[in-house]
């Protein structure tokens, strides 16, 4: 830890760890209200289906029910980007998957609202439905939305360099297709929504909305519901207590909040809905099933030459973040290697399944998955060591990619050589005894979006400060805590700022009536947005103290130390009278002059200048002087950090990016195909580590999720039903199935972020996929191109390999991509469409990511 800080830097443990271990805190669904109502959605059976006739009538009679809300109370469509409006709370016309919300009951308990449920009568006309995107990318009719032909959501096609020239260059080329199957964020908190109106004292009718939500996004939240109630966003109050896991499915407006307010203006009372872990699963919003088309060429030195990508994302039902999702799978090929020549072609494709949204490592993790495995298998067609093919593709900062990304810090060689060293890499890779391996593979992230996706000139966050006689300092800030550690980032940039100790500090957050505006945690932004606010609040208001003490010590502010709540003089020098402006030009003129002039003139005669001050006698002569005692800061990325001018060059750019770098060992069991990660090394280069516990922590999350997808995640799908919906059957990673995880931070300390610090939380996962596949060949020679990494998907690739070999054909071939095959019988049959977790036979037809049956 650098000295030049007393608090940036230090372990330190969560300022919300207390009221969350304990018990104390506060979750949406711990919330209780006078007269509180429960609401509860009544979900479509179907995948398709045009709505022909709803009667509520016998719902509305039952005793205990307040009242019964369909599509016609809230007939505006919404969506999280401004080319996305095309849902409603509660389907009008159609449904467009199976758990598609279509009317919700009102009731004094949740009991009768089950019960109720029961009696509204909907009469449906089921509709060909869509569950494979390739399928629904040739569709003629019965689209899901009319005006979505062939039911393709956004599809973009980028050209950069000649990446015909490049692979004509190319030494060794590798193509192949890989597979990412759908998976979800699976947080321990379900999506929940309390919203109560007050009631007009002079029309007896709802006025004030107040609503509180577990949301990632307060400020959209509040945009959403003034556009679907039609009432003025001031009238709007959203905030959101504590959020129990977010990872980006809680970073749009979901329909449950929405009918939520809608409920509580029907009913006029207070109206909580929760969702059971089945609609949580249907609610959704995760990492879309993505075929990669993968091409990539390397002269004999390692260098890349070209590389073209063809993805197809199997975006659900509705837009939600689909067309930033496509983009960013495009734009973040770039900014991690020194790749001259790309070409790119991307597919957001409509389904009739629920939607996919943002997820943590949002866009990249698929196609870097394929990626890095792809550049493992080039590696060894050039005979050189995987590790070293990717030092030879670094980028020499400060660049702007060849797709106009602006790279200033690039911690990815220190990240590759530290996984290296620590792992043995060197000594131990292809050395280890057959069925154990070493992978390794590399990532990145954006620290928040250059460009806003709402379309606004506004600051990306803002951040106000105010500090009492009694020296304590509260820091007003619209960001999100969703369990990333905000809160504590904003509460040490503030301490750190001002020179006071931590517990000075109290962070009030994400209440749209007492925080300025913050446009949500998502895309790894706050630290780098919000930090870079908060450091520009705190600095202003230090100013306006250093002033004042200034006063005190009879010396110029500039030569002031702030620090552990002392104000001390950097030396003995005592102020000239006569260059009180002079002295002090960066000091904030409304007060500088006054005060300091004032200071000579005014001072007692008995009362000699003070030679250091403790931080609240400093705030107290401020606040004598000048009264209120308050700072704003606000942020907003550069323009020579918004990226190029192509079609969709709003979506990649950003202030600053993270790197990461993994090596994974593993070992397989070949009999029966099941994989052992038992131990992972992962550096990533953060900036500066603002916290150094919690960015481990963040490091190790990342690799815990990202083990889940590698291994056992996965949304299986029958005729456009979720078979596995609830956390039993998804079967994320327990504490049992995880690894060591040795998290190595790097800082590569970027010129822009506050301190230096960039993001931590989302680099990191999209390493840990291809770092396992990687290793897996390492262990027994065969190339997974399908996630996850399935007992049954390892055993067959093996097998297949092995009859390969008695067929004297190519040795190392990997079945699974593009033709998915399954054992029957003895023998190997091979299908074109969604592969099953386990063998089947003929009969039965389970099959996954929308495929059709055998």
């Amino acid at each position: 830890m650098s000295k030049e800080f007393s608090i940036i830097g230090k372990r330190t443990a969560m300022v919300d760890a207390a009221e969350k271990t304990t018990g104390a805190g506060k979750y949406t669904d711990d919330l209780r209200v006078p007269g509180m109502m429960v609401g509860k959605i009544l979900h479509s059976p179907y995948p398709h289906a045009r709505i022909k006739r709803i009667d509520t009538s016998h719902a509305e009679k039952l005793e205990g029910v307040v009242a019964v809300v369909i599509g016609k109370d809230a007939p505006k469509t919404y969506g999280i980007l401004p080319v996305g409006h095309d849902e409603y709370p509660l389907a009008l016309d159609k449904v467009r998957y199976v758990g598609d919300n279509v009317a919700c009951v009102v009731a004094v308990s949740e009991a009768i609202a089950d019960k109720a449920l029961e009696l509204i009568d909907v009469e449906y006309e089921v509709l060909p439905a869509y569950f494979d995107p390739e399928e629904s990318m040739n569709a003629q009719s019965n689209l899901i939305h009319d005006n979505r032909p062939n039911n393709l959501e956004k599809d973009y096609h980028h050209v950069f360099g000649d990446p015909d020239k490049g692979f004509a260059e190319a030494d060794q080329i590798a193509e192949a297709r890989f597979i990412a199957n759908e998976v979800t964020h699976a947080a321990m908190e379900p999506h929940s929504t309390l919203a109560s109106f007050e009631i007009d004292p002079h029309s007896g009718r709802p006025g004030r909305l107040t609503v509180w939500s577990s949301t990632q996004v307060p400020y959209y939240l509040q945009h959403k519901l003034s556009l679907v109630l039609d009432i003025p966003m001031q009238q709007i109050r959203v905030i959101k207590p504590l959020v129990g896991g977010g990872f980006g499915g809680k970073s749009e407006v979901i329909p449950l909040e929405i009918v939520a307010a809608v409920a509580a203006r029907k009913a006029q009372a207070p109206v909580k809905i929760t969702y059971t872990r089945e609609e949580v699963f249907w609610a959704h919003r995760g990492r879309p099933r993505t075929i990669v088309d993968l091409k990539t060429g390397v002269k004999k030195d390692g260098c890349i030459t070209a590389v073209k990508a063809r993805v197809i994302q199997d975006g659900g039902a509705y837009c939600s973040y689909g067309v930033v999702t496509i983009l960013y799978s495009g734009a973040l090929l770039g900014a991690l290697y020194d790749i001259p020549n790309i070409q790119y072609d991307g597919y957001r494709v409509l389904t009739n399944k629920p939607a996919c949204g943002a997820m943590r490592g949002h866009g990249t993790v698929n196609v870097r998955f394929a990626f890095e495995s792809q550049l493992d298998e080039l590696a060894a067609k050039i005979g050189m060591d995987p590790a070293e093919i990717r030092q030879r593709n670094l980028l020499k900062p400060p660049c702007i990619t060849i797709n106009g990304l602006r790279v200033q810090s690039y911690g990815l060689p220190e990240c590759i050589e530290k996984t290296v060293e620590q792992s043995g890499w060197k000594e131990r890779k292809g050395k280890l005894p057959q069925g154990r391996g070493l992978g390794i593979a590399c990532s990145h992230y954006v620290s928040g979006a250059a460009n806003s996706i709402i379309r606004s000139d506004m600051p990306h966050s803002t951040v106000n400060i105010k500090i009492d006689r009694d020296g304590g300092v509260v820091v007003y800030t619209g960001a999100s805590e969703i369990g990333q550690g905000s809160d504590t980032m904003t509460a040490q940039i503030a301490a750190e700022a001002l020179g006071c100790s931590l517990s000075r500090v109290r962070v009030v957050a994400a209440d749209t009536d007492l925080t300025p505006i913050d446009i949500g945690s998502y895309s790894s932004r706050v630290t780098f947005m919000a930090g870079n606010a908060t450091l520009r609040a705190a600095t202003e208001v230090k100013k306006l103290i250093a002033a004042a003490a200034a006063r005190k010590m009879n010396c110029s502010p500039e030569e002031l130390v702030f620090r552990s709540d002392e104000v001390t003089k950097k030396d003995g020098t005592v102020l000239n009278t006569n260059s009180v402006e002079q002295s002090s030009p960066s000091v904030s003129g409304r007060v500088e002059g006054q005060i300091l002039r004032g200071s000579l003139q005014q001072k007692r005669k008995d009362e000699g200048p003070k030679d250091h001050m403790s931080f609240e006698e400093a705030v107290v002569a401020a606040i004598d002087f000048h009264g209120a005692l308050t700072g704003t800061g606000s942020y907003a990325p550069p323009l020579e950090a918004r990226g190029g001018k192509h079609k969709g060059a709003g979506v990649g750019p950003s202030p600053a990016y993270s790197y990461s770098a993994q090596v994974a060992e593993v070992s397989v069991d070949e009999e029966t195909g099941e994989v052992t990660v038992h131990r992972v090394w992962a550096a990533h280069d953060c900036g500066r580590a603002l916290n150094p516990v919690s960015v481990e922590g963040q490091i190790i999350g990342s690799v815990w999720m990202g083990m889940g997808q590698a291994l056992t995640e996965e949304m299986v799908w029958k005729d456009g039903m979720l078979m596995n919906p609830g956390l039993l059957e998804y079967r994320s990673p327990s504490s049992v199935e995880s690894p060591a995880v040795e998290p190595i931070i790097v800082e590569s300390i970027d010129p822009e972020g506050p301190f230096g610090a960039k993001e931590c939380s989302e680099g990191s996962l999209a390493a840990t996929i291809p770092a396992i596949a990687n290793a897996i060949y390492d262990a027994v020679g065969v190339r997974l191109h399908e996630s996850p990494f399935t007992p049954e998907r390892v055993l067959a690739a093996i097998r297949a390999k092995k009859n390969a070999k008695s067929l004297n054909l190519t040795e190392g071939i990997d079945p699974t991509a593009p033709a998915r095959f399954r054992e029957h019988g003895g023998s190997l049959w091979f299908r074109g469409k969604g592969p099953e977790r386990h063998p089947l036979d003929p009969s039965r037809h389970a099959v996954r990511s929308g495929g059709g049956a055998d």
